[in-house]
């Protein structure tokens, strides 16, 4: 409804009366918008929100899509509101044979251009990708697709860091040199998708301690950590 009212394109939305019956009346964008607010201010008044509280994070939608990516297999693609920054982070929801064993295999995957649409050889991110998708279509899980490019510096950034490297710098130093950290990214947001999809205790497909360790601090059960084992690269400080 938000996003209807911001595009201004509604002429009539039904709407509820306080009997619980349909009403059809015409309304625009401020008529939806002070809809939601009021909406927002009654969840505070009723003690379902703390006042500045951020709203529970939840589904917004969910659609099947057919994936071509390692494996052909189905899953459900899956967006979602109140995330804890303004990223479109996505999700990749696979059939649950897991539930037999109880625990779901996940890769927490962040965006990688570079890697995950044209295969460029400097990271190993598409190949990752590509596993996590053969693996987890055989196991049942979840993939989340975090809007988190070259570990939160952005494309561009990234790309100033190639050049860096290019002439003897590794990772984290073009990074410093950029002004930015070696790793920005954060994974808030990560747990509250794992938990608006009911995925409270996984097994995490990751070769990153530090994702592990701030799914964690987020509430989230790590019941056990699978590597990922394409090319493993040898450099230390390389983690994905």
């Amino acid at each position: 409804m938000r996003l209807l009212a911001v595009c201004g394109v509604l002429a009539w939305l039904p709407f509820c009366t306080k009997s619980g019956s349909m009403d059809t009346k015409s309304c625009g964008s401020a008529d939806l918008l002070k809809y939601d607010m009021t909406e927002m201010g009654a969840a505070v008044a009723g003690g379902e929100l703390s006042a500045g509280e951020t709203p529970r994070a939840k589904v917004r939608s969910r659609v099947p899509v057919v994936l071509r990516r390692g494996v052909e297999c189905v899953a459900d693609l899956v967006t979602f509101e109140n995330l804890a920054d303004p990223g479109e982070h996505v999700a990749f929801v696979f059939p649950a044979p897991y539930r037999a064993a109880g625990i779901p295999l996940v890769r927490v995957h962040s965006e990688c251009l570079t890697g995950d649409l044209l295969g460029c050889d400097r990271c190993q991110c598409g190949g990752q990708l590509q596993e996590a998708v053969t693996l987890i279509a055989a196991r049942g899980g979840a993939i989340l697709y975090l809007r988190q490019e070259g570990r939160g510096i952005g494309l561009y950034n990234k790309v100033d860091a190639y050049v860096l490297q290019d002439v003897g710098y590794d990772t984290f130093e073009a990074n410093r040199l950029l002004g930015r950290g070696a790793d920005e990214r954060t994974y808030r947001m990560a747990a509250q998708m794992l938990s608006a999809l009911g995925l409270d205790t996984v097994e995490l497909l990751t070769n990153n301690p530090d994702k592990v360790r701030q799914l964690r601090a987020e509430g989230i059960e790590i019941a056990s950590v699978r590597r990922s084992e394409p090319d493993l690269l040898t450099e230390p400080h390389r983690f994905f």
